[in-house]
């Protein structure tokens, strides 16, 4: 497989966050997507400060050289009717395909605490019961349905706090999804905060795997975030995240199964951290030479 399948995008989480949105708040959508293509990235994910008018957006990505590859949807299909979840995945997914995405990362937030600032991310995680799974896979093989009609992938994001965080909550989505209609979003990250095997869940999934994050772990963040019970927002406010060369995480050996599997795709450095400590340029260039010089891309 040639290098050139795979293509180097970033998400705006580390210039502004769409769960702390005090984080970044004066940062503009051209500051953010100006140091994008300044920091060597041609693909993008969708913040809250992108424009939701597609021209207008275009023109600006356009400018920068920079591609739309994806952006997070929020299902609850746990808590809500099949009904209203389709309707607003349609609505998300033609905004999508109109900015030539091929990918929609989705992730269930009935039940979610990731947005909970008061409640201790590893004490309190949802758990699903035997009737939460059922509705979550039949109605991601239904939106998974939906999103190929339209030309797109939908992919699932695992994320801390959720109901689908833990290896043996991945392989029971995986298990329990249809592979032509569900993918995986591998995140690093999540896996190494959650303390997952990241590669074991990479060498198991791999033919299902259609979006990847990289994300780094800060270990004495971490540590931290255990023992003194932190919210998963605390968390990204002190400082667990970080871009991928900068943590606890070797990526070498992830990047390069990655690589050798036949991954074809986006990789999306994304880490979410407070831009007042952690410069958002400085450490999206900082994640571009490090994927230079481990993957040779």
């Amino acid at each position: 497989m040639s290098e050139q399948t795979i293509t180097l995008a970033i998400a705006p989480i580390g210039w502004t966050n769409d769960d702390l949105p005090q984080l970044g708040g004066d940062i503009t959508f051209e500051q953010c997507v100006s140091e994008m293509a300044l920091a060597g990235f041609t693909g993008s994910e969708v913040g809250n400060k992108y424009p939701r008018d597609t021209a207008v957006l275009k023109k600006a990505l356009d400018l920068r050289n920079i591609q739309i590859c994806n952006a997070w949807f929020s299902t609850f299909l746990t808590t809500q009717s099949y009904e209203e979840v389709e309707k607003d995945f349609v609505e998300h997914c033609t905004f999508l395909k109109t900015m030539g995405a091929t990918i929609v990362g989705v992730a269930e937030q009935g039940n979610s605490i990731q947005g909970r600032e008061d409640v201790p991310v590893f004490d309190a995680k949802p758990v699903n019961t035997a009737g939460e799974w059922e509705k979550l896979t039949n109605g991601l093989n239904k939106l998974g349905k939906k999103a190929q009609e339209m030309g797109l992938k939908l992919t699932y994001h695992h994320h801390m706090g959720t109901g689908v965080q833990t290896s043996t909550e991945i392989d029971y989505l995986m298990e329990h999804t249809d592979e032509a209609l569900v993918g995986l979003l591998y995140d690093s990250g999540h896996l190494v905060f959650s303390g997952e095997d990241a590669m074991a869940v990479l060498e198991k999934w791999i033919g299902r795997i259609r979006h990847v994050h990289l994300k780094d772990v800060r270990a004495e963040r971490r540590e931290q975030a255990i023992r003194e019970r932190w919210s998963f927002l605390r968390g990204v406010k002190e400082g667990v995240f970080t871009v991928p060369g900068d943590g606890m995480i070797d990526f070498k050996p992830l990047l390069t199964f990655l690589k050798k599997s036949g991954y074809s795709g986006w990789w999306v450095v994304e880490a979410e951290q407070d831009p007042a400590k952690a410069n958002p340029l400085e450490y999206a260039m900082k994640a571009r030479a490090y994927i230079r010089e481990v993957a040779a891309i």
